[in-house]
Formats: C-alpha cells, sequence, structure tokens
C-alpha cells in the first residue's frame, strides 16, 4: 500500500431515495456471471436498481433453487439466495423481477474451464517479479485517457498521476522478463480504480468485477494470463479484502450502514496490529486498528456482516474462474476481521486448493509475523491462520541490517541467522515471499548507497535462501531512489513509452554496470531454476563467525554452499568447520562467474561479498 492521506473530515454519502414515478430498473448484479458445478452450489446475488428492492422475484430453471430474497436497508438493493444443483446446465438464468412493473434479467450460467494449464499455483521454485502495471510500459496507447474515469489525463512529469502504461505493455515484454530468469508476473492492482486522485496504484478499488479500462478490458485480462501461461509466466493477483475505494458504488449507494465500519467523523487505523493478539490490549487500540480507515478514501469494510463477507468471498473465487490466475497476494492482510480471514481462506482453498496465496504482513517480530500465517500456535483468541505464506518482511528487515551495520552478538548479518532460526513457528517457511525492496518502500539500491559488491551480496542472498523469492521491477537495472516524499521509487522503467531517451529492456541500452547487474541476477535466477537444491532443498545454516554467514541447500540432487562476507576486509575461513555438508565434496565452482574452487580447507573471501558454490565430488 501507499501513505494514507492526511486526516479529514468524513460524512456518510446519504443513499438517494427509491423514485417514485418510475418502476425500477436492474442496473447490475453482481457476481456478474457464474458457473455451474462449483463444489459450493450456494451463490448469494447482489442485484442493484432503482427502487428494486420493493420488488418480488421468480425464476424458473432446471437445477436452480430459489432460497429466498431479502431488502436491504437501501430500497436500491436486492439480495437473492440461489442453489445452483448438480444437474444444472449453462445458460440464461431467467430472473423475473414483479413490482409495478416486471422486470427480465438474463443472468448467465457457464460452463467450467477445465484446462489443466489454469491455476498452477506458486511455489519455493518461483521467480516473482513484481510491478506497477501503470508504470511498466505503455503497449496500448489508445487507453491512456478514457472519458469516463475520474481522470482525464495522463502526466508523466507528476508521480501521482496516470502514466499510461498497461496490460499490453507487460506483454510486451514477456520475452524480457523470460531472459532475466522470472517464472511468475505479481502487477499491482489491475481492478478498476476509478479514485480522482492517485488512482494509478489500484489499491482503492472501484469495480470488484472490472479491470481498470486504462489497463485493458476484462477479456484482455483472460487473454492477459493466457498468453502468460503460454510463455510459462505464471500470474499472481492482488488483491485488497480490507477496504474499498469511496468511488464504488458500493459506498457511494451504500446496501446498508453496516456494510463499513462507521465513525462520526474521519477515523484511522492507529496502524497496530499488536493490538490484534495483544492480551492485555485496550478494546480502543483493538477497534482502532481493526476498524479505522486505512486512508480517507479507503472504506473499511465490515466483514462480520455475512453478507459482506459472502460477497467478498465471491469475488475472489470469481476471478480465479474468470481468469485462470495462479496466486492471491492479499493486501493490507492483518487489518481484515480475523473470523473473516478464516472463512475466506477455507473458502478460497477449499474450491482451489492449488492456488498460490500469501499475504502482506508489514508487522513486527518473527511471533507477530508467524501468527498471520499458517503457524504451530494454538488458536489464539479464536484466530488460527490458515494463510499458507506471508510476505517476510523480518527477514527483509535482517538483510538490510547486514547491508547496513557492522555485525555484532545480534546486530548485522547475525540478524540473518536470528531470523532464520525463528522458522520453527511456521508450518512451512517455504511459502513465505522474501524481497529486497517493493512498491511501498525505498528502493534496495538506494539503501545500500549504490554499493555494487552489496548489490550483489543481497542478489545472492534473495536467490539462495529458503521461500519464494520477489523482485521489483528495475532492481535488475539499478534503478533507485527513497520511498518518501515525492514517490519515486514508482518511477517509470526507462524504455516503456515511445520516445524514452534510455531503454533498459535492452542490452543496447544499458550502461556497463546495468548490463551486469542484470547478468548476475539472471545468471542465479536461471541457475536457482534448474538446480533442485535451490528452490526446494533443506536449509542448514551455521552461526556467523566475524562477520561471515555460511550456509548450504542441499537434496538428492545436489549441494550449495552460500558463503557471504558482510565486513569490508578479506576474510579466511576455516571450512573444517562445515564438515557435516562437505563431507564428500573435493571442489567446486562459483555459479556466477564459474571460477573453480579446488580447496575445500579454506578459502579466502572478499570483503562485501557472496559466493555461490555449486559443491562437487
Amino acid at each position: 500500500m501507499g501513505a494514507a492521506a492526511p486526516a479529514q473530515a468524513h460524512k456518510r454519502p446519504d443513499a438517494p431515495a427509491a423514485p417514485t414515478a418510475k418502476p425500477a430498473t436492474v442496473t447490475r448484479i453482481d457476481p456478474t456471471f457464474w458457473w455451474v458445478g462449483m463444489k459450493n452450489p450456494k451463490l448469494q446475488l447482489l442485484v442493484h436498481g432503482p427502487g428494486i428492492g420493493s420488488s418480488t422475484l421468480t425464476l424458473n430453471y432446471a437445477g436452480v433453487t430459489l432460497d429466498g430474497v431479502q431488502k436491504m436497508e437501501s430500497p436500491n438493493y436486492l439480495l437473492v439466495n440461489l442453489t445452483i444443483g448438480p444437474d444444472a446446465k449453462p445458460g440464461k438464468l431467467p430472473l423475473q423481477f414483479q413490482g409495478a412493473k416486471k422486470v427480465k434479467y438474463e443472468y448467465e450460467l457457464r460452463a467450467r474451464n477445465t484446462d489443466p494449464g489454469r491455476v498452477q499455483g506458486v511455489t519455493s521454485a518461483d521467480f516473482v517479479y513484481l510491478l506497477m502495471p501503470d508504470r511498466f510500459a505503455n503497449g496500448d496507447p489508445k487507453n491512456d485517457v478514457i472519458k469516463s474515469t475520474n481522470v482525464g489525463r495522463v502526466a508523466r512529469d507528476s508521480m501521482y498521476a496516470r502514466h499510461g502504461g498497461d496490460l499490453k505493455g507487460i506483454e510486451n515484454h514477456f520475452d524480457y522478463l523470460k531472459e532475466l530468469g522470472v517464472t511468475a508476473i505479481w502487477p499491482t492492482p489491475v481492478v478498476e480504480n476509478n479514485q480522482p486522485k492517485a488512482s494509478y496504484h489500484g489499491y482503492a478499488l472501484t469495480d470488484y468485477y472490472a479491470v481498470d479500462p486504462r489497463y485493458g478490458a476484462n477479456a484482455e485480462y483472460v487473454g492477459f494470463v493466457k498468453k502468460a501461461h503460454a510463455k510459462g509466466l505464471k500470474v499472481i493477483h492482488d488483491v485488497v479484502l480490507n477496504h474499498m475505494g469511496s468511488q464504488n458504488y458500493l459506498f457511494r449507494d451504500q446496501p446498508a450502514r453496516d456494510w463499513f465500519h462507521q465513525w462520526p467523523s474521519y477515523t484511522r487505523s492507529n496502524f497496530r496490529d499488536a493490538a490484534f493478539n495483544d492480551p492485555y490490549a485496550a478494546t480502543q487500540d483493538r477497534k482502532l486498528f481493526g476498524e479505522g480507515w486505512f486512508d480517507l478514501h479507503m472504506p473499511d469494510l465490515n466483514q462480520s456482516n455475512p453478507l459482506v463477507a459472502t460477497y467478498l468471498i465471491q469475488n475472489f473465487l470469481w476471478w480465479v474462474e474468470n481468469t485462470g490466475l495462479d496466486g492471491y497476494r492479499i493486501d493490507t492482510y492483518a487489518y481484515s476481521e480475523r473470523n473473516f480471514l478464516m472463512q475466506w481462506g477455507a473458502a478460497i482453498q477449499a474450491e482451489y486448493p492449488q492456488l498460490g496465496m500469501f499475504g502482506e504482513t508489514w508487522v513486527q517480530g518473527t511471533s507477530q509475523q508467524a501468527y498471520f500465517a499458517q503457524n504451530i500456535f494454538p488458536e489464539v483468541q479464536g484466530f488460527k491462520s490458515n494463510l499458507p505464506g506471508v510476505t517476510d518482511f523480518q527477514l527483509y528487515y535482517a538483510i538490510n541490517e547486514t547491508l547496513t551495520k557492522d555485525a555484532g552478538w545480534t546486530e548485522g548479518i547475525n540478524k540473518l541467522y536470528y531470523t532464520l532460526q525463528a522458522d520453527w513457528m511456521y508450518q512451512d517457511p517455504m511459502r513465505n515471499v522474501l524481497f529486497l525492496d517493493n512498491h511501498d518502500l525505498s528502493r534496495y539500491y538506494s539503501v545500500i548507497s549504490e554499493d555494487f559488491q552489496k548489490y550483489k551480496m543481497g542478489l545472492a542472498w534473495l536467490l539462495t535462501c529458503r521461500g519464494i523469492p520477489q523482485l521489483y521491477y528495475g532492481t535488475e537495472v539499478l534503478m533507485k531512489n527513497f520511498s518518501d516524499p515525492d514517490g519515486k521509487v514508482r518511477e517509470d522503467f526507462p524504455g516503456g513509452w515511445p520516445g524514452d531517451k534510455k531503454n533498459l529492456f535492452v542490452a543496447a541500452g544499458r550502461n556497463a554496470q546495468e548490463q551486469e547487474a542484470f547478468r548476475y541476477v539472471s545468471t542465479l535466477a536461471t541457475y536457482r531454476r534448474t538446480h533442485p537444491a535451490l528452490h526446494s532443498g533443506k536449509l542448514m545454516q551455521f552461526i556467523p563467525d566475524a562477520g561471515v554467514y555460511t550456509y548450504f541447500r542441499y537434496s538428492d540432487a545436489g549441494t550449495v554452499m552460500v558463503m557471504m562476507n558482510s565486513g569490508k576486509d578479506e576474510k579466511t575461513v576455516d571450512l573444517t568447520r562445515f564438515a557435516e555438508r562437505l563431507n564428500g565434496f573435493t571442489s567446486g565452482v562459483e555459479v556466477t562467474s564459474g571460477a573453480a574452487i579446488s580447496d575445500l580447507r579454506a578459502l579466502k573471501i572478499p570483503g562485501r561479498t557472496a559466493w555461490v558454490v555449486e559443491l562437487r565430488k
């Protein structure tokens, strides 16, 4: 997520009164269509239209049962509950609404797509590339400005305006991503964000069932996923459970006040996740964290309302079934209501057990992070997480400290050791996502003061440690800048727009150091993909000594030794200490340079260097 807006007074928009002179109409139904043969036969339709709440409903369709309708606080909504039986066939379901006038709506039931290449999941064998669609590449200038949206221009000189990137721009660079060694693409949200300000980031969605038209149409997104799969690339869909954008029709015309957390005036979250499970927490602190708004323009959803919970669950089942995407990254995961998180996770996994899922857990402390993932803890205050993995902020903190602080008893590179030592709390830490930076953080190359040796150290760690590595767009070509105050960590990728002075998508457009950085990432990522020891093997680490940290990734397919010297001076390392893992090996090859290592008794490793050594017998 991005920085929140300053607090301002907020008043709930009044729902428009039901028209008295005109008959009811249907403007939309969510979900927009559904499928026969889903594991859960129940379907909740949210029908919207002026005065539709005063209607009755009849339907006659083989295999489909009308379980009942429910009026909402707003007269412009009617809730319809259906059971889609196992004998129901694809077709148009005739919904007959009877009010002052009959209204007929044909609701589509589709056949499920049984293509085996869909919903592949995301695992530790993947290398994830995080990008912002608006800032990556502009492949279709015709969709830069859409007249129906609240932002009617592009302005690449403003970091908070639209820049014109789109799905086609990403597609045009699939080959670039493949050359880099990427196996999965994670775009920030592609759903409609029709907010008047800072709409480019996507985290204030205004239509749960529509791709932002400035990125492309829904059909184009379906095609995007299919084309990515054909290229050997998976797609991770970035989703928001906690809130929506204030321009969403569900907020502008609220079905009922209890669909949102209401406050007398704008009340922001305290952002203190510890209140969630603090045994000594004040009720007000816990309420502010979970029910306060993330931002002025991001209304906070009341997920304890079962109608809201069902609406959200159905939406995220819909996106998987409609597109065949491979994984979900869940934004602001820790802020949602805890019972809802368990219900949502169970429903998604029941329908798509192979789907990859990891949540944003920007929290402090490994135990707090593990609390939000599948863990070994007993139920705590009614919550037992079923989320497979999380964004591993604790290891992010540790690698930053490794590269910016001297080694101490627990400081510097020793923090890596102690953070990994705490992996016993997770059911499977291999499902956690590792990263050096992202769209909310200062860029990695700037954090390490543009030290190229440190740059390679961090990348070596990212691509050899346990878990799922994630790279932020442009890190591979040394893009830089800090997160505050100007947002330049979200600059355009050079070469993504016609007329750009630099084009870093091609080797000819990179200077020598940018090309070396790209080659380093590509070499390691390619090696990692083809060597199971690095992406699915076991991990054994040795306590750092004199600023040198050594760990091994090993399986029946091979063994890789990683040695990191965080100090500025060369160190001679006695390898006899590692006999437990070196036994039977007589030599090795440093993967990134191809240098041969013939003596496994001792090594002289230069300062601020990481070696990735394939051991040989």
